[in-house]
């Protein structure tokens, strides 16, 4: 691990270690380097703003303080890529714009030689660009679910048959390649699965939504989970 992304990995522990903190001998076992290596590698983090605590003796250890403003995002070529590659492979996504903007900023903070590398990286990775559905149905969705307001659809089902329904968006799902909005049509009385790709036209209504939880849509696969940003 070079030492960038070493000093990057560092904060995000210290930083999920909370008020316990954690020992440099520990650290040190984690990133497989020295004590000393890894007393200078906080020291390295000190001096670049980053709002470190210590506390000596038996128990102590290392930790970020608790509210403190951080210094700007620092990330790897590697992550920065990661991160374009992720966004660019699934334009239809929900906040798939904001999500590009949101990458936009961080990239604008990277020092100089960090955003040429990642910038000769992402020419290494290409992603087939498939047709998406209308910026405006999906900015209505999103907009939707966000205030938790009716939206008014027309939906082309799979046998052609077009209608016209108010649907309360209760979740989007993603399932081989596609995009779906999961939500109680008052038509049918009953949640429904509506391909994104297949409503051709969205409006947010006045109309708040009656409360239908994600619990109503069943059981989810296996393997599905949500994008909480854990990293689990």
């Amino acid at each position: 691990m070079k030492r960038a992304e070493r000093l990057h990995a560092l904060s995000e522990m210290l930083r999920r270690s909370g008020a316990r903190g954690i020992s440099a001998e520990r650290l040190a076992s984690e990133f497989e380097v020295s004590v000393r290596t890894i007393k200078r590698d906080l020291d390295a983090l000190e001096n670049s703003g980053a709002p470190l605590w210590s506390r000596p003796g038996p128990g102590g250890g290392y930790g970020l303080t608790v509210g403190a403003s951080l210094p700007p995002v620092s990330l790897s070529p590697a992550q920065a890529v990661a991160l374009m590659a992720a966004v660019s492979a699934a334009p239809d996504a929900p906040y798939a714009d904001l999500a590009a903007a949101g990458i936009q900023k961080i990239l604008d903070v990277l020092d100089p030689g960090t955003r040429a590398r990642a910038d000769e990286l992402a020419h290494r990775v290409w992603v087939n660009k498939l047709p998406s559905s209308s910026r405006a149905t999906r900015s209505a969705l999103e907009e939707a679910m966000v205030e938790q307001r009716v939206i008014r659809i027309r939906y082309s089902s799979g046998d052609g048959t077009t209608t016209t329904r108010d649907v309360e968006p209760v979740l989007f799902a993603s399932t081989n390649g596609q995009w779906y909005l999961v939500g109680w049509c008052r038509m049918r009385k009953a949640v429904r699965w509506f391909t994104v790709s297949r409503i051709e036209r969205a409006t947010v209504t006045k109309t708040a939504c009656s409360g239908h939880t994600i619990h109503e849509v069943g059981v989810p696969p296996a393997n599905a989970r949500p994008v909480h940003g854990r990293g689990e």
